[in-house]
């Protein structure tokens, strides 16, 4: 283990001091890995900002259930605990709410302002409903499931008609999906970009170091060994875009609140963007470092077999 160690550490010391003696061309690779790397990242963190909005939006999804005109009393606030019986088998709670239609034509008149109109007409036209908020539904499988249970509902004696609010349900989870495919799209094509970057920067590392290698090799040097500085200076560059990028992207952050708060004041909101937390954070970087790390691997398999 101790020798494992010391063969790293030389390793990796290695790689310093090769990046240490030309660290302009370091820093203008760094630069260019890390910008395409904040686009992404910058993708990652406002989805992020979004979810819990999502989430949250999509938490009562609103079920409204007309009786029909000629339903007894009795028999309509009867329906109830069928409803709720309903909505038990579907593996999910709500709040219910018998709505007489007393109560509705008060509503109407004091919304709509027709008082002088609704009166006119004599008796009231509104029957007995209920209103069903659903706790729980957050993408569009369970947008489905409210579809499924207004079916059912619509089925119960007395039922007239059956209102259902989930398409916005529908339409926010697709937003997040297409949104969610569009930063893997992007992360995926962005990906290619940093291996060929860091590919180039250890092609000509190891170029530079033809014959050190090849002296290396007569001495007894295995491959791991030769390798080894060269996937650390690749795991190195990644890792370094990545903490740029992330810094980049957090710099944006002021700006972009800026704006966007001048817009939330318009909807009463608080709105802004946060950083990413640190969990995320340390994810991203491993995975700029592994990036790195393959864009050299296969940049030294390709030319330590030519030298071969």
């Amino acid at each position: 283990m101790r020798t494992w160690l010391q063969q790293h550490g030389r390793a990796l010391g290695d790689a310093l001091r090769h990046l240490g003696r030309a660290p302009g061309g370091f820093f203008l690779n760094v630069l260019v890995v890390a910008i395409a790397l904040a686009l992404p990242f910058g993708g990652l963190t406002i989805l992020e900002n979004v979810r819990p909005i999502s989430e949250q939006l999509a938490v009562e999804p609103e079920i409204s259930i007309f009786l029909t005109a000629d339903t007894p009393r009795d028999r309509a606030q009867a329906l109830a605990g069928q409803i709720r019986r309903l909505v038990q088998e579907q593996r999910t709670t709500g709040k219910l709410e018998f709505i007489p239609r007393e109560k509705a034509l008060s509503l109407l008149k004091d919304k709509t302002g027709m008082s002088d109109a609704i009166t006119a007409l004599g008796e009231n036209p509104l029957p007995d409903a209920y209103v069903l908020r659903l706790a729980g539904f957050k993408d569009a499988g369970d947008a489905g499931r409210v579809d499924q249970l207004a079916v059912q509902l619509k089925a119960l004696p007395g039922v007239e008609y059956v209102q259902v609010d989930s398409a916005w349900v529908k339409r926010l989870a697709a937003l997040m999906d297409l949104l969610r495919l569009a930063l893997l799209f992007l992360a995926a094509t962005l990906s290619v970009v940093v291996i060929a970057v860091v590919f180039n920067t250890i092609r000509l590392q190891v170029l530079t170091q033809r014959e050190e290698i090849v002296v290396c090799r007569l001495f007894g040097a295995t491959d791991a060994y030769i390798c080894r500085p060269f996937f650390y200076s690749g795991a190195l560059l990644g890792i370094a875009a990545g903490a740029a990028a992330l810094l980049f992207v957090w710099a944006a952050l002021r700006p972009m609140n800026g704006a966007i708060a001048e817009f939330a004041r318009l909807y009463a909101s608080e709105f802004r963007l946060v950083p990413l937390d640190w969990q995320l954070i340390a994810f991203l970087l491993a995975l700029s470092g592994v990036l790195g790390l393959l864009g050299a691997w296969l940049c030294v398999r390709q030319h330590l077999s030519r030298l071969s």
